[in-house]
């Protein structure tokens, strides 16, 4: 997968870590830039991460909007890394597991991006954000672990779509296991969010495979479905699991559970993972400045209750630790691919079912209902205060007598009456 599919030769752009601190630099929102460019908002947050990249007359808009007065630099868009990029996250120290190779430290991020600003989902718990300093120290990189012996290759395409995916998911679901462990305290739920995360990889494949960085993906899409507040509902998740044997262990992870979820992750992603603080902030949909008070706020909460994990290094190896602790295994990739499979053939075939449920139902109304109105008849009611009827009475006499004359004449009827001259 070569850089020529990410990017057009005709407009130059910077790295998606440069459009983001371009914009904020001319304090625009990812909807300014949206409405400005013609697209959507998660469309720009998408370029922001490196997921895609805008082509033809958006790609010059969007260059010459981050560029303002000042052209671009050099330090040009990153080619499109392999099909399983460096970028995979990893808190699991064993040996035994191929670990990704860490990228370059990026540069620390300018003062004006970690001034201190207000960060709106800040817990009244936890207290007011901590001031920042001009350069706050954030704490040094965690140390990359111990390098494979044999890294993944870029995924060739001769390679099948079963192939790729196989290759992705053998490569990242090991530790995804254990960094979504990290995040729930359920072991259960960790295995299931990953496999969940990756059938949907499956089912959206060709998305997927030309993604900058397809575990980063696939990532983002097990903490989210881990930390979705709809497991709440779930009888299973009443009950809560064994904890951690090791009372260090245990105590690591109740400090962990008791922060917000996105405060949680934020210090996963940065201190546990190995993300720098823009790509910490991109993948939790936050500015950076409110990613930096986010992990400066779960740092000091996991400091107030472990204060031998004040300094990160510490704090890492001791993720890294909790998480090696837990024989958390995934599924082998076929059944996961099988199960993405029958789950996508059982809603399908839930759809065209409920599909022809309402169609029949609006069939039976059509053929059953009034095609026109039809008054209601009013109830019978007794009338007062009318004179009855006066029927007629008994014949006289002399009507009877008329009455037999006139049936005794003959069919033509009586005979004409002449008068007489008076």
């Amino acid at each position: 997968m070569g850089s020529d599919m990410t990017r057009t030769p005709e407009t130059p752009l910077p790295s998606p870590k440069e459009r983001r601190r371009l914009r904020e630099a001319q304090s625009l929102s990812q909807a300014d830039v949206a409405a400005a460019v013609g697209v959507t908002r998660a469309t720009v947050r998408s370029w922001e991460n490196g997921r895609t990249t805008p082509r033809g007359t958006k790609r010059d808009a969007y260059a010459r909007l981050l560029t303002g007065a000042k052209e671009v630099t050099p330090h040009q868009e990153n080619p499109a890394p392999a099909l399983v990029g460096a970028a995979t996250g990893s808190v699991q120290a064993s040996p035994d597991r191929a670990e990704p190779t860490p990228e370059p430290p990026s540069e620390t991020p300018p003062a004006a991006e970690l001034a201190p600003k207000p960060d709106p989902e800040s817990d009244p718990e936890l207290g007011p954000a901590p001031a920042l300093d001009p350069e706050p120290e954030l704490g040094p990189r965690p140390e990359p672990g111990p390098r494979p012996e044999a890294e993944l290759e870029p995924l060739s395409t001769s390679l099948t779509p079963d192939q790729a995916f196989d290759a992705l998911y053998a490569f990242c679901a090991p530790a995804l296991v254990r960094q979504t462990y990290l995040l729930t305290g359920r072991r259960e739920l960790a295995r299931e969010s990953v496999e969940r995360a990756f059938q949907l990889a499956w089912h959206r494949w060709p998305e997927v495979a030309m993604d900058r960085d397809p575990a980063g993906w696939v990532r983002a899409t097990a903490h989210e479905f881990a930390l979705s507040p709809w497991h709440r509902l779930r009888p299973r998740h009443r009950n809560p699991e064994p904890p951690p044997t090791a009372p260090a262990d245990r105590a690591l992870l109740d400090v962990l559970l008791q922060l917000p979820p996105v405060y949680r992750r934020t210090l996963l992603l940065y201190d546990g993972v190995g993300l720098d603080l823009p790509e910490t902030a991109a993948e939790t949909e936050a500015s950076t400045p409110a990613a930096a008070n986010r992990l400066l706020h779960a740092r000091e909460a996991v400091a107030r209750r472990l204060p031998e994990l004040a300094e990160p290094k510490e704090l890492h190896r001791r993720l890294a630790e909790v998480a090696s602790a837990e024989r958390l295994r995934a599924a082998k990739p076929t059944t996961v691919r099988w199960g993405g499979e029958q789950r996508a053939r059982h809603w399908t075939r839930a759809a065209i079912a409920f599909t022809v449920v309402l169609i029949g139902a609006t069939t039976l109304t059509l053929r059953t209902a009034p095609d026109h109105y039809e008054p209601p008849l009013a109830p019978g009611a007794t009338v007062h205060g009318v004179p009855p009827r006066v029927a007629p009475g008994p014949l006289s006499a002399e009507e009877l007598a008329l009455r037999a004359k006139l049936k005794g004449e003959t069919v033509s009827g009586p005979e004409r009456l002449v008068p007489k001259a008076g």
